[in-house]
């Protein structure tokens, strides 16, 4: 048996590229045991991936854990946001899960705000407005091109859905992951008949809305999985929802996540509903709000700069008038699903690492274009900025977004925060506390500050500029059918 304090718990970060598991002790915050295992996306015109993959890693990651996954009282699984997952009769895919990098349904995101009645009708309505990202312009896209595929389907699930309900048997999401949907009303806290209806959904295909706190069921017998019968499973919530639960985090205090993606975001106590679909107004996990802006390219495209130049990630040089506008998979933030990346500037003295500085400089501009958006007014503009992801680690990006953010910048030494938070919330299941609370006595945002230097205005107001200047350029292609 383990040498735990307390119970056990199993939190999961099922990612777009791969999944992690922690076996974590509910009282303490230490993890006993982790594991992990790779997922493919595919290449090409979209991004897709077979969800009997995240299954088979899950498997994987969880032997990996040994007895302390089977001692384990309650689970919960944090996935990627917005994927569309569509399931036959007997709960196998109809087809690979469509992703959230996924922008083929660029054209059918314009349609649907414009029939819904444009940006503002749908950020009073569900809080965001819907670009290709979002899961509802994605089941248009399916209908349009796939009808067989869409006809054929008898449940719509989330990634993190999908895996749930291999657990319990149960078809469940949560407020957080349902309000990137598209077709969550943040106004009523449910599904929007009016616009299910408008892409031809029937609302009796989703899965039930769990409460915070509540449990969404047991696990069931027919797994093979090293969990007891009976082992309570919570709500689970989307990747970005679980990382706030991770980090206990307060209103007031920003994030931002370096990943595949990028995201900045904060806990708000009121509902967010942004007409120009900078800021996507999601639910968090606990009954609050997570205001949050995202883009596609982050640690990825910049990673793809360095290997194209032949340069180490860290190989950064200052002094660069370069601007590298990194967006290799179009873009959400700012909204142009279409773009391609784009470099002005260059001259016979650029050097390799001041064009990998500019990249730097260009995936993390739109992000902290969007950081006083998402929080409240009233909220402490000292208050350090939480870096976290798997960029946060590297002195680039910690030196990035402290020159251009001119805020502190704290990174907590906790890693795989997703993981943690929905440890968190499954360990909430077992003691009646609050996820956050759970997170805050566990102390997973403790970590070193770096201090606030003055803000480099002139690389953001020359990103700025470039971006203007060339905006026809980059939305050209969102006019292709």
């Amino acid at each position: 048996m383990s040498a735990a304090e307390g119970p056990l718990v199993v939190g999961v970060d099922s990612s777009t590229q791969s999944t992690k598991v922690l076996v974590v002790d509910a009282a303490t915050g230490q993890v006993v045991a982790s594991g992990q295992a790779p997922h493919t996306v595919s290449s090409g015109d979209g991004r897709e991936s077979d969800p009997r993959q995240w299954w088979d890693a899950l498997c994987e990651a969880l032997h990996q854990c040994g007895e302390a996954a089977h001692e384990a009282a309650a689970v919960s699984i944090a996935g990627q946001q917005h994927g569309l997952v569509t399931l036959d009769a007997q709960g196998a895919p109809v087809r690979p899960a469509l992703l959230w990098n996924d922008v083929r349904s660029a054209p059918q995101a314009r349609r649907l705000v414009e029939e819904l009645g444009g940006p503002k009708a749908w950020a009073e309505r569900t809080g965001s407005v819907p670009g290709a990202s979002f899961t509802v312009t994605k089941w248009a896209w399916l209908t349009e091109h796939e009808p067989e595929a869409a006809r054929s389907t008898a449940a719509v699930r989330l990634p993190h859905d999908y895996l749930t309900q291999h657990l319990t048997g149960e078809g469940t999401t949560d407020r957080g992951d349902a309000s990137g949907t598209g077709w969550w009303a943040s106004t009523t806290e449910g599904y929007d008949e009016e616009i299910l209806a408008l892409v031809g959904l029937d609302p009796s295909l989703l899965p039930r809305v769990v409460r915070p706190g509540e449990v969404a069921g047991t696990v069931r017998d027919s797994h093979d999985l090293p969990f007891s019968k009976g082992t309570l499973v919570a709500a689970g919530t989307g990747d970005n929802a679980a990382a706030a639960l991770g980090l206990g985090l307060r209103p007031g205090t920003p994030v931002l996540s370096l990943g595949t993606s990028g995201t900045v975001y904060a806990v708000s106590r009121h509902r967010s509903a942004d007409p120009s679909g900078t800021v996507a107004g999601f639910a968090d996990a606990r009954g609050d709000w997570l205001p949050l802006a995202c883009t596609l390219n982050c640690t990825l495209a910049v990673d793809r700069v360095a290997a194209l130049l032949g340069l180490d990630r860290e190989a950064v040089e200052p002094g660069t008038s370069v601007t590298l506008l990194p967006y290799l998979d179009g873009e959400r933030t700012p909204n142009l699903p279409n773009a391609s990346g784009l470099l002005h500037g260059l001259r016979h003295d650029t050097t390799a690492g001041q064009l990998l500085q500019a990249a730097y400089d260009g995936a993390v501009h739109a992000l902290l274009g969007a950081l006083d958006l998402v929080l409240d007014q009233d909220a402490d503009r000292t208050t350090p900025l939480l870096l976290i992801g798997g960029g946060a680690r590297g002195t680039a990006w910690q030196q990035t977004v402290r020159r251009l953010s001119g805020r502190p910048v704290q990174i907590p030494e906790a890693r795989e925060l997703v993981a943690l938070g929905a440890a968190a919330q499954a360990a909430g299941l077992l003691t009646g506390e609050d996820p956050a609370a759970v997170a805050r006595r566990w102390r997973t945002a403790d970590g070193p500050v770096l201090e606030a230097v003055d803000r480099d205005e002139a690389t953001l107001n020359r990103i700025s500029g470039v971006l203007s200047d060339a905006a026809p350029l980059l939305e050209r292609g969102t006019r292709t059918p």
